[in-house]
């Protein structure tokens, strides 16, 4: 097992490397990769959707993307997972996770009763119901290609009556006015992004996470328990679990796993390599550092325990007769 490095984001970036995030500038994607220093000094290449994003990585138009990929009131940003899983051959390198408060910006001199339209993102739209309910009854919601987009779209186009959701970046961005501040209905909302690339996989720093998608053999009674067993024979956390159905035809279903723990771990590996064996295929999507402080020792002494277990059987098998 690889010895844990001192930091669970380490520098792997060169500064002459080109990164496209969900854009335009002022969105969420914006501010969290400013909070990794390594990230913030790269080229940084604004794209408009998240499919531009993945593309431009896998084509080489940049070196690196850097999208949402789960939020914790709406759950997963499904376009990420399925375009991951389905169409490109990425790993994530990374992820960052910062806390989510949104604002209701509008032009300078707006009145928040003359509000009738509010343009954002979906996600920002469902996140802030109660606000809209309760201040905006029977407002008009539209739909954007990101929060900093219905702030870029209001600023280029300026009306009283529309009001757009967005980070407070944005009303620096844009020259908007800030006309209701942390509107989020839960305020310990958050929101994962991850750094994907096409060229290989970071070392292990001992807070780690991997994720997969395993398609089954067959969909019979039992097949999600004998995937879950291959993860709690070996003490490995599961921290996410989610289906999505595999474009196939109906009821086909595949899972995507996020686990505790990198490939290099012996335990990891051996998990992964059953399941590769006794599944109808599993893809890996990364082994990557975790955000958030380090978790308990329960898998590193898992793992341990699976390598004195390995050293055992070596040694029986060392004393089978020619």
């Amino acid at each position: 097992m690889t010895t844990p490095a001192a930091s669970a984001t380490p520098t792997l970036f060169d500064p002459e490397r080109r990164l496209g995030f969900f854009g335009p500038a002022g969105t969420f994607t914006e501010q969290a990769l400013l909070t990794q220093p390594d990230l913030a000094q790269l080229h940084l290449v604004p794209l408009t959707t998240i499919p531009d994003v993945l593309a431009a990585t896998s084509s080489g138009d940049v070196d690196l993307g850097f999208i949402p990929i789960e939020n914790a009131i709406e759950g997963s940003v499904t376009v990420t997972l399925d375009l991951l899983a389905f169409d490109h051959d990425l790993l994530i390198e990374r992820e960052v996770v910062i806390a989510v408060h949104l604002n209701l910006l509008t032009v300078p001199g707006a009145d928040l009763d003359g509000i009738t339209t509010v343009v954002s993102y979906p996600h920002a739209l469902a996140q802030c119901r109660a606000f809209l309910a309760e201040h905006l009854p029977g407002v008009q919601v539209q739909a954007s290609n990101s929060t900093a987009d219905a702030a870029r779209r209001l600023a280029e186009d300026p009306d009283p009556h529309v009001g757009a959701l967005a980070p407070a970046r944005a009303a620096e961005v844009y020259g908007l006015e800030i006309a209701a501040s942390d509107i989020e209905d839960h305020p310990e909302n958050a929101t994962r992004f991850v750094v994907v690339g096409r060229r290989g996989i970071p070392r292990a720093t001992g807070h780690d996470k991997t994720s997969i998608v395993v398609f089954q053999r067959a969909d019979t009674p039992g097949s999600l328990l004998g995937i879950l067993q291959e993860f709690t024979a070996r003490a490995i956390n599961l921290t996410k679990l989610e289906s999505r159905p595999t474009k196939r035809g109906l009821g086909d279903y595949c899972f995507l796993i996020d686990l505790e723990g990198h490939i290099d771990d012996e335990l990891v590996a051996d998990c992964l390599r059953d399941l590769k064996s006794k599944q109808a295929d599993v893809r890996f999507l990364g082994s990557y550092p975790a955000a958030g402080a380090h978790g308990d020792s329960v898998r590193r002494d898992a793992d341990a325990a699976w390598r004195h277990a390995d050293e055992w059987i070596a040694d029986l098998r060392g004393q089978i007769s020619d």
